[in-house]
């Protein structure tokens, strides 16, 4: 049954990478297009001759595994692959990639021509975790669920059991440790709201830090670090580090680069005559978000749009901006203001930045939705060079444990030696 799971999933990624709709590939397989769907859905398995021919319709999309990269990462909650972005550029392997969301998983797809399928929902592999592959690096933008939270001692007093990660039984991060756990990869990187330190009073993050550093062992920094530095946006966001064995990492010590000499959004707007005028506000909209605004003023309340020039740093960009971009309006002098467009929302997210180009999915919707619960890859990047070194350190010393491991199976009787010696 897990032999046919994997066939399915790989016909839809192949499918995928070659740019097939499922007409198209009902065509070139020479099938119905109701077989089709049924290989998408995973109601039927195709043959291997139906994949062979994907792979080669695919052709040089289908990136082989490097031989010898320098560590192998698995990238959870992956969305549309921000935080594998950054990993990448320090040469890094993702052997793994886990996103429920389809439309998250339509434009992974086309932008990392990968060698393996993507995996959706995490709980299936939490529950059997050997079925995630070996690695080196955990990454996770895990969502963060409300915890139901009851601390160990008053367990101990109600004279409840408390057991491995039981405070996060239920949540995402559980699942996530779940893997961890079972893997004891060198390093992990979590990366959440800022938000998450202060929520329920912070028993949400002390029990994660908890669980992390007592329970799973790790040696655990964290730190909030806002994306003014790279790109135009005031974007916070914790990165909690860990690495297995000692280290001499801690994020708190990285030193940043200045925000007040960060780009401003000037560098990342499209020329006004690139811009659809659909971008544009319509009158209705644009009344109605005035106001709204002039409401709340009133009451001496601060909500409401917030319009933004050149040469400014905007808000945050969020998931809901489909609906009317009132975060972030762009000036637009004698005229409604506008949204930004998916490619700017792109740039302010550093997904397309200098040679870097980025392919978008499906809607405007969709594209605002994934931007909006994106990581910003700069900032990631910076966090992965500066890990670089230590991955190294502890990857290589994973590798001579490993060896020595072998080495003492291999001769029972000087491992007997070393016991006594």
């Amino acid at each position: 049954m897990r032999h046919a799971r994997d066939r399915h999933n790989e016909f839809r990624q192949l499918r995928t990478r070659a740019g097939l709709t499922r007409e198209e590939a009902a065509s070139l397989l020479e099938v119905s297009g109701r077989s089709v769907l049924r290989y998408d859905s995973g109601t039927a398995v195709p043959s291997p001759l139906a994949l062979k021919v994907l792979r080669d319709a695919a052709g040089a999309d289908v990136v082989a595994a490097p031989r010898q990269a320098p560590f192998r990462f698995i990238d959870l909650f992956a969305g549309i692959g921000g935080l594998r972005l950054g990993f990448q550029s320090i040469g890094g392997h993702c052997v793994f990639t886990s996103e429920w969301d389809s439309n998250a998983q339509k434009t992974y797809n086309l932008n990392f021509r990968d060698n393996h399928p993507l995996a959706g929902d995490i709980r299936e592999f939490s529950r059997a975790p050997d079925r995630v592959p070996e690695h080196d690096v955990l990454l996770a933008g895990f969502p963060c669920q409300p915890f139901s939270i009851a601390g160990v001692s008053k367990k101990n007093a109600l004279g409840r059991p408390h057991g491995f990660l039981c405070d996060t039984q239920g949540t995402l991060f559980f699942d996530t440790a779940q893997i961890i756990a079972h893997h004891r990869p060198a390093a992990f990187v979590l990366e959440n709201v800022k938000n998450l330190e202060r929520h329920d009073g912070g028993n949400t993050f002390r029990t994660i830090m908890h669980s992390l550093r007592n329970e799973l062992g790790y040696n655990v920094t964290s730190r909030v670090i806002s994306s003014e530095p790279w790109v135009p946006q005031k974007r916070e966001r914790i990165f909690i580090v860990g690495f297995r064995d000692p280290t001499e990492f801690d994020i708190n010590a990285l030193e940043l680069p200045d925000r007040a000499s960060g780009p401003k959004l000037g560098s990342i707007l499209q020329p006004h005559d690139e811009v659809d005028p659909k971008y544009t506000l319509t009158p209705r909209l644009w009344d109605y978000l005035q106001a709204y605004k002039a409401k709340h003023a009133a009451a001496g309340n601060g909500f409401g749009y917030s319009l933004f020039g050149p040469g400014d740093v905007a808000r945050t960009l969020s998931a809901r901006y489909y609906k009317d971009g009132s975060e972030i309006l762009i000036d637009q002098p004698g005229r409604r203001p506008r949204r930004l467009t998916p490619l700017e929302c792109a740039r302010l997210m550093g997904f397309e930045r200098g040679d870097r180009q980025f392919r978008l999915s499906g809607s405007d919707t969709q594209a605002y939705r994934q931007f909006g619960n994106s990581v910003v890859v700069p900032v990631v990047e910076f966090l992965a060079a500066a890990m670089q070194p230590h991955i190294a350190a502890a990857v290589s010393r994973g590798s001579d444990r490993a060896g020595m491991a072998a080495a003492v199976i291999s001769r029972p009787d000087r491992a007997a030696g070393l016991a006594y010696a």
